[in-house]
């Protein structure tokens, strides 16, 4: 899953949003110094990339990609089913997208001290694509392909998967819908066990 999913799936705790938003950003141990809430929320961005690896929906959506597409199936998954997640926003939250998206922008802003250096980076960028709302544009995704495309170290098709995912639009969208509310739940157990009662 990516950015929207990831912040989505923290609930209503500004704190386990900013961490689940930096979990891409932070590799290892986090530092001490952050907050705890913070530190919980990179926790369970990790704890939600290995259930989303593990589940046999996104391994069934994984296998309908072609070769050599099938090789950066995370990647391509995590960026299409938050596509999917911004396109059909009102199913999945109360909020609009467009509202959702801003308050992201404005808690990243809010705790700028706080951000890794990629995170202060990759802010500048949704700034400038209204993200993570913008994900709901396949254009929007096609970008941020070509992006990760370049930033990998070997050479790879990653750029050229969009009219691959809108292709397998359909199906990847009946795996995601029977995957994500078992995702939702997953995410809520966490919380609850893992996180003190205020």
């Amino acid at each position: 899953m990516n950015h929207l999913a990831h912040t989505l799936l923290a609930g209503e705790d500004e704190l386990l949003q900013l961490g689940g938003l930096m979990g891409d950003f932070v590799h290892g141990q986090p530092d001490p110094a952050l907050p705890s809430g913070v530190i919980a929320g990179i926790r369970l961005h990790r704890a939600i990339d290995v259930y989303t690896d593990s589940h046999p929906e996104v391994a069934a959506a994984r296998s309908l990609l072609p070769a050599p597409f099938r090789r950066y199936g995370g990647i391509l998954l995590d960026m299409w089913f938050d596509h999917l997640l911004a396109r059909d926003f009102p199913r999945w939250s109360e909020q609009r997208l467009e509202t959702y998206s801003l308050g992201v922008r404005d808690m990243l802003d809010r705790h700028t001290p706080l951000l890794p250096p990629g995170l202060q980076r990759f802010r500048h960028y949704m700034e400038a694509h209204a993200l993570p709302g913008g994900y709901a544009r396949p254009e929007e995704i096609g970008a941020a392909l070509d992006g990760i495309s370049h930033r990998l170290r070997r050479a790879n098709p990653v750029a050229e998967a969009l009219p691959v995912l809108v292709g397998l639009d359909r199906p990847l969208q009946a795996h995601f819908e029977a995957f994500y509310p078992q995702l939702q739940s997953f995410a809520k157990r966490w919380r609850e066990a893992e996180l003190p009662v205020r």
